[in-house]
């Protein structure tokens, strides 16, 4: 009897073993995720998407590799909305996460609505794409700007990441270079927030650097177990610091042949640099082949540092050049490389692809208004949606800025002004720059896009803009 017992107990031990191996072969063959998000990186400031000043070949490459969104949008023309979409999957209107955190724009006596209520966190009753690969075995990690919640409660690993580096609750570092400290003066207290380094550092370290390093140890560390890596750098944004060899050679071109300032070209080089860091740790790994990369940008380029032309105004407006971003995304033996998809998508996207590149079952009631992108990736079919939709209820001091819901439908897009009541119609086939309003040619096609407009505010919840008993009638 004991000897049976014996013989029955080494069965079950050789089977928990063979299982385990099994386990661990099955995780290895699983595909990992690398998420790059750029901060304020416009739609023409990568080579591939048209810009001959900016020095990008390892983003170029990457596009090669994959396959190009021409009509990618940003889910907010400001970074925190932006963010919180890509994590939920949802539209920030129904988040009601709509400003970046903390605003402090808004004026009392200077504006005449009342801005919309927002919230300064990201909700810890989303189920996050983090949380969602972590349950699914994946081990994640985030690297840098996070920009959606105070540290108690509210950091990345409150969030699903099992590793934060960097990601704290401002959106901006102190400085790009050791030790990365600085200080920013908040504009309705007039109080000064002084910054801590985001990372550690020695003296010369280069925050992007920094953050591909870190990057890189953690694809070493993971090679042979599936993981989920979200590199959100701090770049491009402000303050406009590249490195001194960089901004020389780009100062160097001639002012009239410049598209943006050479302190920020060099910023945008310096995120390529990184780029390349991690891909080609990936193909040294030999994982580079079973890997979904997705790059992209949370708004607009910032219009003191780079020209958005041919599309209008810049990060902080809701015209094209405020919403309009890069979108790239690598799937290897699944997406044709180098093609160019015209297909409109956004950041709530990026949660139902993940899910479904990674073999997992959808999550339809948590990103409820993310579109599966893999028929569009895999050439096997379009996305089943009318329109994409954006509700800006606040004030910012951007040019060309004002609170508006937007409505793109195929080629036409509808922007309200929340003030005024006036509804403008453009024709992005024909007219990119949106230069010519056709609401008066158009009557029909602006009552129906108005309509839809109106339609989804009410289904998502839209907190609205009210009158605001405290304007003076002066300028902002």
């Amino acid at each position: 009897m004991k000897r049976t017992n014996f013989v029955l107990i080494a069965l079950l031990l050789l089977s928990w073993s063979a299982r385990a191996v099994d386990a661990s072969v099955v995780d290895a063959a699983k595909t990992n995720v690398v998420l790059i998000l750029v901060d304020d990186l416009g739609w023409k400031d990568v080579g591939c998407y048209g810009s001959t000043y900016y020095q990008t070949p390892n983003i170029d490459r990457l596009a090669d590799e994959g396959m190009r969104f021409t009509d990618g949008y940003a889910a907010c023309n400001v970074c925190s909305p932006t963010r919180a979409a890509i994590m939920t999957g949802k539209y920030p209107a129904r988040l009601l996460l709509t400003q970046w955190l903390p605003s402090g724009r808004w004026n009392a006596t200077k504006n005449r609505m009342r801005e919309a209520r927002y919230l300064s966190n990201l909700p810890l009753e989303d189920v996050t794409i983090a949380e969602a690969m972590r349950e699914a075995g994946y081990r994640t990690a985030f690297m840098g700007k996070w920009h959606l919640g105070t540290e108690t409660y509210y950091y990345p690993r409150h969030q699903g990441f099992d590793v934060n580096v960097g990601g704290r609750d401002y959106g901006a570092p102190g400085g790009y270079f050791y030790p990365f400290k600085g200080s920013w003066k908040i504009p309705t207290t007039g109080q000064m927030l002084h910054k801590d380094p985001p990372v550690a550092g020695k003296t010369g370290d280069y925050l992007v650097d920094r953050l591909a390093e870190e990057a890189e140890l953690f694809i070493r560390e993971r090679a042979d177990q599936p993981f989920f890596l979200m590199l959100s750098h701090y770049a491009v944004h402000s303050p406009l610091q590249g490195k001194p060899d960089k901004v020389t050679r780009y100062a160097k071109t001639a002012k009239k042949a410049r598209q943006g300032k050479p302190d920020y070209a060099a910023m945008v080089e310096s995120v390529d640099d990184s780029v390349g860091r991690v891909l080609q740790t990936l193909r040294e790994l030999k994982i580079d082949q079973r890997t979904l990369v997705i790059f992209t940008s949370d708004n607009g380029g910032f219009a003191k540092a780079t020209d958005n032309s041919p599309l209008r105004a810049n990060k902080g407006s809701n015209y094209e050049g405020g919403l309009r971003v890069p979108v790239i995304i690598k799937w290897p033996s699944q997406t044709q490389p180098g093609s160019v998809s015209h297909e409109p998508v956004i950041s709530t996207d990026f949660y139902p692809t993940i899910l479904a590149a990674t073999g997992q079952d959808e999550r339809p009631f948590q990103h409820v208004d993310g579109e599966n992108l893999v028929p569009v990736l895999t050439g096997q079919g379009e996305l089943d949606r009318d329109a994409l939709y954006w509700h800006y209820p606040h004030y910012n001091q951007h040019p060309q800025s004002f609170p508006p819901g937007v409505i793109r439908a195929g080629e036409w897009k509808l922007v309200e002004a929340f003030e005024t009541g006036k509804r403008s119609l453009y024709n992005l086939a024909s007219d990119l720059g949106e230069t010519t309003d056709l609401a008066e040619q158009n009557p029909g096609k602006a009552a129906e896009l108005y309509g839809k407009l109106k339609a989804w505010r009410d289904r998502v919840g839209a907190d609205p803009m009210l009158p605001n008993p405290e304007y003076t009638g002066e300028n902002p």
